[in-house]
């Protein structure tokens, strides 16, 4: 079945990496790619409007966009063609966010790929910020966040840390099963104590992790209680991990360890890409 990937762009270093990864990824598979650059007039106070099409402001800042996907475009083709892949472009007046709801919306779209600089670049730059936000926010579709120092690996090493205290969902998971049964990868679930035992429900809830990831290896781990991101980052450098990956409920754990504090330490400790299992669509 072709996948629809959505590919936001600033026309970053980091965000061409991220579609590079991408490209590679699904490199065996027959997918639609879909490059996505949002655009905004130029802010002034004395026009506050809603902008028009032809009006000057509006039309000189979609052109800007247009153009740079186009170039984007070439940079992309010489990592080299693949008669499996299709790219396709969208230039849209919106914000970032709003930009990529609507297209996961309109073009069924079935990952977003960004790419990020890490939390050190937090304080200077804005689509790494986003990035982060994305990740934390978007329920209707998995994202997949890219350092920009990444280059593509085979993910034959799988980190998934889960608290155990929600219900595991098949269509959750299934980009990161997917990942695994194409790559014949390894997943190390990771759980941080924080109590001296599991609660019934967190004793059910790996049950039924263990039956949906039957027929993949995988192994459980407890990891005694510490700082999160230091103690994932630790086992995801110990067992040489090449992708990390998390399911984003509202109140989960990926909600928790993405709070604001700890969103300044994350990039200290992850230098993979991150999968947020995202999808109640």
């Amino acid at each position: 079945m072709k996948k629809r990937i959505l590919l936001p762009t600033d026309f970053s270093k980091n965000s061409l990496n991220a579609a590079r990864y991408a490209l590679d990824l699904y490199h065996e598979q027959e997918c639609d790619f879909y490059l996505l650059n949002v655009y905004q007039r130029a802010f002034s106070t004395a026009n506050m409007s809603v902008p028009e099409t032809g009006e000057p402001g509006y039309e000189s800042q979609r052109e800007k966009s247009e153009d740079g996907l186009r170039k984007f475009g070439e940079r992309l083709k010489l990592h080299g063609e693949n008669p499996k892949h299709r790219v396709h472009m969208i230039s849209t007046f919106n914000s970032v966010y709003n930009g990529i709801e609507d297209s996961i919306a309109k073009k069924d779209i079935d990952l977003v790929v960004m790419g990020t600089k890490g939390v050190r670049d937090v304080e200077t730059s804005l689509f790494g910020t986003i990035t982060v936000n994305v990740m934390a926010q978007l329920q209707s579709c998995p994202v997949l966040a890219v350092p920009d120092n990444v280059r593509f690996c085979s993910p034959k090493v799988i980190a998934f840390p889960t608290d155990y205290k929600s219900e595991f969902k098949r269509r959750e998971l299934h980009y990161m099963l997917d990942i695994a049964r194409d790559f014949g990868s390894f997943i190390h679930v990771v759980h941080i104590k924080r109590e001296a035992s599991l609660t019934n429900i967190q004793e059910s809830n790996k049950k039924l992790l263990d039956s949906i990831l039957d027929g993949i290896d995988h192994q459980f781990h407890e990891l005694e209680k510490q700082h999160v991101h230091r103690a994932i980052g630790k086992f995801i450098d110990d067992n040489e991990c090449d992708l990390v990956a998390f399911t984003n409920r509202k109140h989960g754990f990926l909600a928790s360890i993405f709070d604001k504090p700890l969103i300044q330490e994350a990039g200290y400790h992850y230098k993979i890409p991150i999968l947020a299992l995202n999808d109640h669509r």
